[in-house]
């Protein structure tokens, strides 16, 4: 994988591809959830990057996608991973979002339909405003002061195992929080404006309609908000094809890396082969 860098009036984002494989296969694009960073899919990265033409990105503001202007929205970090995927020649995106990643695929998808190939969501859940009480879009404006107040090491002990049902997991991401072990602040900006723009989207009430393949993958002990409601529920108004990952977190991609691996790919056999 190599790693590059792409410039926008807020900052450097970094990302990772793999030689360009010009076979007419679709390209995979994964995209890590909120405060992770490009280490969540290093099963999934190893396992595809022989076959497909892969993209892995620390999200802006993420890890070495710093410092970083926290003032964008949702639809600008979309906007900024088309550029950098034209810049790469990635005409067949597949998109594969874990939580605020599976955002991201979502509004991609709103603004710029024709060209997103396939969207798999990984313990993601719907940014249509139709599943959400008010209630539930208010708690999520207000959060930085929260992630401020907390103790740290409370903080790295429920933020890892909150997420991750496995010990592979779990030490996972608690190496990916202590990038922000000496700055707190850091981490509870990043958090607090992630769940705003996540609100913000929501609120936009837009269609955000998957007109592509998709298919949606979620842990049966994700215990992160209501995000297996909101699976059950995707799939029963939408119709889109769910997996469930048996004692999977959160983060079922780094529980299960195996299982989802093999979803992934029967995935893109049936729809692209």
């Amino acid at each position: 994988m190599r790693k590059k860098q792409f410039k926008t009036n807020k900052g450097n984002i970094v990302y990772w591809v793999n030689e360009k494989k010009n076979d007419g296969k679709p390209q995979l694009v994964f995209l890590p959830g909120l405060t992770a960073d490009h280490r969540l899919f290093a099963g999934q990265i190893s396992y595809f990057q022989n076959e497909f033409s892969v993209f892995v990105w620390d999200a802006p503001g993420h890890n070495e996608s710093y410092p970083f202007e926290m003032n964008f929205t949702l639809e600008d970090k979309a906007r900024w991973l088309n550029e950098i995927l034209e810049k790469e020649g990635y005409d067949k995106p597949v998109i594969i979002g874990q939580s605020m990643g599976g955002y991201v695929g979502q509004m991609y998808s709103e603004l710029f339909p024709d060209k997103l190939e396939g969207f798999v969501s990984i313990d993601s859940a719907p940014i249509q405003k139709r599943y959400y009480k008010k209630w539930e879009i208010k708690s999520l404006e207000n959060l930085e002061p929260v992630y401020k107040m907390y103790p740290w090491k409370l903080l790295l002990r429920h933020g890892s195992d909150g997420v991750a049902s496995t010990r592979y997991g779990r030490a996972l991401m608690y190496k990916t929080m202590l990038t922000y072990d000496n700055n707190q602040g850091r981490y509870a900006k990043l958090a607090g404006h992630g769940f705003g723009m996540v609100a913000e989207a929501i609120k936009k009430d837009l269609p955000y309609e998957i007109k592509c393949p998709a298919l949606l993958i979620c842990g049966t002990k994700d215990h992160a908000g209501y995000t297996m409601k909101y699976n059950r529920e995707w799939n029963l108004h939408s119709g889109i094809p769910i997996e469930w990952i048996k004692g999977a977190g959160h983060n079922s991609n780094t529980d299960e890396p195996e299982k989802v691996n093999l979803i992934i790919e029967d995935f893109l056999i049936k729809e692209f082969d």
